[in-house]
């Protein structure tokens, strides 16, 4: 007998539990995971939808006792049954529980009261209701005849409005009403977060030889019967948003639906903008700075099929579009489309994957692609289309590096380099635009020394040691520790401590140096309203301001014409995150930062800031050349064995039981090593993670590595199977990571 665990009706139902229903045996050979099933349900036994979520051949409860489902729905495949299968793709890939991947993949509806507006109405014929107005007129029931010719000029009337408007108030429109004159209707109004009327509408551009290069070739992977995921490598100011709105055009011409992901908010500005301007209200948008009823009726939009472009983060992957024809990953190299939360997905892969269940292409834009996406690339996995000259062939900007440990020997303590600071007069003077870039994420309490550049690193995993407040300096990978030092081990210099600049500092030295300058700031703490993104990006964009200072959001995608200087003040605060990454985060970074001057008719300039000139990663951003980088990080990635060269597995538990959470993951590793498959496999750890402690709870965290990805997701569900089934791992949160 097979059993199956079924989700009761989801837009109506709580997702933190399924019903074991029986199948029938007539059934057994047509049931999979996502279908629509009619059940019976409650006491009463009514009729419900309900969607497979589990197949089992054990009862949770006596068979006697259980009831059968009545039939499979198969010919009314929705939107939602599609999601539920991505869901159940999800659990088993990342390792999480059902009803975690459902409320990502399905939203919990909260009960959002609909958006309602009233309308007038005109109930009569135009020829009656304007001798009706005479007559008003005539008997001095003036304010009744506005309304009634207000109505004949347009039909129907926003209420509100016309009572402000009209200088009017209920007592006027109740004789009327009663007269079956007008009438009120109560309309729903779906919140728009974006006020489409407000963009003018652009033509598309003629495509360059290299943007209609890059179209066709993807055109012919399309064709084929077995089309790739297609990473779209162009370098920066190449065009490649043009490319996609031209592939876009295409798709819903043929009657289908577009998802459009970017990785900031910050960039919902510009872009949004150029889909409303090229396609109007065909588009939507979903961000975090939404209401949860502007969310609501952006779904509800796409359901009833109201939209067919969708431009958002990582969320926006699940839109439920009935007829998906394209996923565009834009930035794909982006770290926020991995998820920080249980499921811990990446959007990368979870868009092949909904793809490929719904007949789907994607597309996989960067100027950097990640390492994974390009390694899949060269071997053939995805194919390749590139981009390798900017939009009407403009140069690339000139990069130079600045030494920090020159500029202290020379007397200049400031964060700002005296090359820079230069540079930026001279645009001052010249009336052209500065972006300054801090990578303030990136800091993690590293420690280095300003007079050779020297930074402490784990001599067992070649990341940067993390500076905690116990005196200590650890590694988040394997748990290596040292004490603090004051004396720089390599030089023997007092200046060595934790890098501290800020973007506020920074807006202080340049209001201090160049007084007469606009200057901007654009973190955190100016944008936590809504709207700020829009106004800080709008200004700089009306040339409001002449030098915008940011953290990695200013980087990211943005078209400035007239600016033509951008400098990285600190390109170590990447460089030096204890992260395996670092070296591929600080490429990415510098490369699109630079990337940003230029862009418009005038030559740009570029400075990167750095204690570490030589490092590979600084000298090819620099160059602009992703094929000496890659080739440099992919030996140091097989070196050590890590993604894309291998594969690695992380089990993060956390808990407010200090003792417990040790004891805990002891457990974890000592099973693990019990059925590992053999010396191949690489257990680290546990260690301490990135921030050990959090509002009193503790985190540590256990890696395994392997050549085999398979290994690994076997060693998952084993492990997932073993603190399922041991109660003392009830009081710890577990989740899996896989990378």
């Amino acid at each position: 007998m097979i059993y199956a665990d079924i989700i009761v009706d989801i837009s109506h139902e709580k997702l933190d539990r399924s019903f074991q229903y029986l199948v029938p045996r007539e059934l057994e050979g047509e049931i999979r995971i996502g279908m629509v099933a009619a059940i019976p349900f409650g006491n009463g036994n009514c009729e419900r939808k309900g969607y497979v979520i589990g197949l089992s051949e054990k009862p949770k409860v006596s068979p006697e006792k259980m009831k059968a489902l009545l039939r499979l729905m198969s010919s009314e495949e929705t939107t939602e049954a599609r999601l539920v299968s991505l869901a159940a793709w999800m659990s088993s890939r990342y390792g999480a529980t059902m009803a975690q991947c459902l409320k990502t993949v399905i939203p919990m509806r909260e009960k959002i009261k609909a958006k309602e507006k009233r309308f007038l109405y005109l109930n009569i014929d135009r020829k009656e209701a304007e001798e009706l107005a005479g007559t008003l007129e005539a008997g001095r029931c003036r304010a009744r005849a506005r309304v009634i010719r207000a109505l004949l000029e347009k039909n129907p009337l926003d209420y509100t409005q016309a009572c402000a408007e009209l200088k009017i108030s209920a007592s006027v429109l109740k004789p009327l009403t009663a007269q079956g004159v007008l009438r009120i209707e109560q309309d729903e109004v779906c919140r728009i977060p974006v006020k489409g009327d407000s963009i003018p509408r652009e033509q598309m551009s003629v495509l360059s030889p290299v943007q209609k290069k890059a179209l066709e070739e993807i055109q012919q992977e399309w064709k084929k019967p077995d089309s790739r995921p297609v990473v779209l490598h162009g370098v920066t100011g190449s065009g490649k948003t043009q490319v996609y709105m031209k592939l876009i055009e295409q798709v819903i011409g043929e009657g289908r639906q577009v998802i459009m992901l970017i990785p900031e908010i910050a960039l919902t500005y510009q872009t949004v903008r150029r889909f409303y301007g090229w396609f109007g209200d065909k588009v939507s948008v979903l961000n975090s700075r939404l209401s949860q009823g502007e969310r609501y009726d952006q779904f509800k939009r796409a359901r009833r099929g109201e939209i067919q472009i969708m431009v958002g983060p990582r969320s926006a992957l699940f839109t439920p579009f009935s007829k998906l024809g394209l996923i565009i990953i834009d930035e794909e190299h982006e770290q926020t489309y991995k998820s920080e939360s249980s499921p811990r997905y990446h959007a990368r892969e979870t868009a092949v994957q909904r793809a490929c269940m719904e007949g789907a292409k994607v597309i996989l834009g960067s100027a950097t692609p990640s390492l994974e996406a390009y390694t899949k690339a060269v071997s053939g996995e995805f194919a390749l289309v590139k981009m390798d000259a900017r939009f009407e062939d403009r140069p690339l900007p000139g990069v130079s590096i600045i030494d920090l440990r020159e500029e202290l020997k020379a007397g200049n303590r400031s964060v700002l380099s005296r090359k820079l600071t230069d540079a930026i007069g001279e645009r001052l003077k010249a009336g052209e635009q500065t972006m300054l870039f801090l990578n303030r994420r990136g800091y993690a309490g590293f420690v280095s020394c300003r007079s050779c550049g020297e930074v402490l690193k784990c001599p067992h995993c070649d990341v940067a040691l993390s500076e905690h407040n116990n005196g200590k300096m650890i590694c988040h990978y394997c748990g290596y520790q040292r004490p603090k030092t004051d004396i720089c081990p390599s030089c023997g210099s007092p200046y060595i401590g934790g890098f501290k600049a800020g973007t506020q500092q920074i807006e202080q030295i340049l209001k201090k140096t160049f007084p007469e300058a606009r200057v901007l700031r654009m973190d955190y703490d100016t944008t936590r309203t809504k709207g700020s993104y829009e106004e800080i990006l709008a200004s700089f964009a009306a040339h409001e301001a002449d030098i915008l200072v940011g953290t990695q959001m200013i980087v990211k995608g943005h078209d400035f014409p007239e600016v033509t200087l951008v400098g990285a003040v600190a390109a170590d605060l990447s460089l030096n995150m204890a992260d395996y990454r670092c070296g591929e985060r600080t490429f990415q970074l510098l490369t699109q930062a630079v990337g940003r001057s230029g862009r418009g008719r005038k030559v740009g300039e570029a400075f990167i800031q750095t204690y570490h000139p030589e490092h590979y990663s600084i000298q090819a951003a620099a160059a602009q050349d992703y094929q000496r980088f890659y080739q440099e990080e992919m030996s140091y990635r097989m070196l050590l064995d890590y993604p894309p060269a291998a594969h690695m597995l992380s089990i993060l538990a956390s808990g407010q039981d200090e003792e417990l959470l040790e004891k805990g993951m002891e457990f974890l590793r000592k099973f693990a090593e019990r059925i590992s498959p053999g010396k191949e496999l690489h257990i680290i750890g546990p260690a301490w993670a990135s921030v050990g402690k959090v509002n009193d709870v503790y985190r540590k965290v256990l890696y395994m590595k392997h050549a085999e990805e398979k290994v690994l997701m076997d060693m998952k569900n084993k492990i997932g199977k073993y603190i399922e089934i041991n109660s003392g791992f009830r009081k710890l949160y577990i989740m899996f990571d896989y990378q």
